[in-house]
């Protein structure tokens, strides 16, 4: 068992690491916090009973050029006074970018930390492995922030309206993908001191803000699930979805078409495939109570009422739902967000499920947590 820790735990890629490394059957995580940087016996606690540290705390963006530059470097000197205080000589990963061969001052203070921890490596013989990152994208990214794929699906999801400044090319990768190449690094199969990360997507600004304006006219205005015919369409896909209210926006009710015969209800209408199921709850019953990081998954009520609850991993933070069959509606479940339904009703509750995917024993992308 590694036991591995992150400054940054709590910003974009460290949320997604901490949580991904969660499931990882051979890592213990050791808990960061961003005010150990002020704290040096909270600092040295935790250096000392890592085996691996993944250094992602950096600023990223500030008008200030100068703070921008000496927090970063102030970061690395603090982690490195800690590890010299405290004689611990971990794995060190260090999350740099392809912006070091810019010529501008984030990438100068990514150059220049990356080169004080190999000198520490080297002086202290400890192992350290830098990683040159692409543009990275993914849920619940920090709009005008981390990327401008974050803030093009904030606005879109808002009802804003993005701009074009410059149409260039920008070379991505998935914050999923991104966290299997850090792992190889954590597993020792990256031993590099300049491993660059390889993007897997390639993309203008205005083809990835075009895919975007599709999911919100058929997601947001129309209720189908758009074409989503390649992986790197459902993890924009998924990426969009964060940033939808789900408090505001479900449950989504459904048309309900009734005659002399009955009634019909239409429950998905889809531009990919999957897997429909049909379940009955019996009163007080709970089903659920898991998550998934990539699967897309609709709860449909059609008889009975039943209440939807969905909680973010690592958050505890509730968001119900009460869903009523005599107005059939649904619920469509954001990754990263364990969830459950429960039958409240007095009569046995009916569920259309629609995942899109086939269940694969093998892969199953579920993972079991109480909301």
């Amino acid at each position: 068992m590694k036991k591995v820790g992150i400054t940054g735990q709590s910003g974009f890629i460290g949320t997604h690491f901490y949580n991904q490394l969660g499931l990882m059957p051979d890592i213990v995580r050791i808990p960061f916090c961003d005010s150990y940087f002020e704290e040096d016996a909270s600092m040295d606690e935790f250096v000392h009973s890592c085996d691996v540290i993944i250094h992602l705390a950096a600023m990223n963006r500030n008008q200030d050029a100068d703070l921008l530059y000496h927090t970063n470097i102030g970061l690395v000197q603090k982690l490195i006074a800690s590890l010299q205080r405290t004689s611990s000589k971990p794995h060190v990963i260090f999350s740099s970018s392809i912006q070091e061969e810019l010529d501008n001052v984030y990438g100068k203070s990514k150059r220049e930390g990356r080169l004080l921890l190999e000198q520490w490596s080297q002086q202290s013989g400890s192992f350290f492995t830098s990683m040159l990152i692409p543009n990275v994208f993914g849920p619940f990214g920090k709009p005008f922030y981390n990327s401008v794929v974050a803030t093009f699906c904030h606005l879109l999801a808002t009802g804003g309206e993005p701009e074009i400044h410059v149409d260039s090319e920008i070379k991505l990768i998935y914050i999923d993908d991104l966290f299997r190449e850090f792992y190889k690094a954590i597993s020792g199969e990256i031993q590099t001191t300049g491993y660059r990360v390889p993007f897997n997507l390639k993309l203008k600004v205005s083809e990835i803000l075009g895919m975007l304006r599709i999911f919100k006219e058929f997601y947001l205005e129309k209720g189908i699930i758009p074409v989503l015919d390649s992986s790197y369409k459902v993890n924009l896909f998924n990426t969009f979805r964060s940033y939808i209210d789900s408090k505001t926006f479900f449950p989504v009710k459904l048309t309900q078409h009734s005659d002399t015969r009955g009634a019909f209800v239409e429950v998905v209408r889809l531009g990919v495939g999957g897997q429909v199921s049909f379940s009955t709850t019996k009163p007080g019953i709970t089903r659920g109570n898991h998550y998934h990081t990539r699967k897309i998954e609709r709860f449909a009520v059609i008889r009975g009422k039943a209440v939807i609850q969905l909680r973010r991993i690592g958050e505890s933070r509730i968001l119900e739902f009460l869903l009523d069959g005599e107005s059939p509606s649904f619920v469509d479940m954001p990754v990263w967000h364990t969830h459950n339904i429960t039958n409240v009703g007095k009569d046995d509750l009916y569920t259309i499920f629609w995942i899109n995917e086939w269940y694969d024993p093998d892969d199953p992308d579920t993972y079991f947590e109480k909301v």
